[in-house]
């Protein structure tokens, strides 16, 4: 699957949940709760997570959870994108743009 199809599937998908109505501001909360995700993801995978409450995972399992949350951010992304009409290439497009300009070897 490519990107676009990709994030035609997640627009298809978010509108049969009913999740693509949401009020961006409430859109933009989730953005940030998976943000914080990925964050406890990658602190179990590089520093273990050290609570008495939870499981001790293994390095693959503590890895997938961290594809999963990406995953999960990336469709916040796309819901994003979507609602304002910005396709995934516009906005890789737009990046490496910005990002050779600003950092050019001169």
């Amino acid at each position: 699957m490519d990107v676009a199809e990709f994030q035609q599937w997640v627009n298809d998908y978010y509108q049969n949940r009913g999740w693509s109505e949401l009020d961006i501001f409430i859109r933009i909360g989730f953005l940030a709760e998976e943000t914080g995700e990925v964050a406890r993801a990658i602190r179990a995978l590089e520093i273990g997570r050290d609570r008495p409450d939870e499981l001790t995972e293994s390095f693959s399992d503590n890895r997938k959870a961290l594809v999963e949350e990406l995953g999960d951010v990336l469709g916040n992304v796309i819901v994003i994108a979507n609602k304002y009409n910005i396709s995934l290439e516009e906005v890789f497009n737009s990046h490496q743009e910005k990002l050779s300009k600003r950092y050019a070897h001169k």
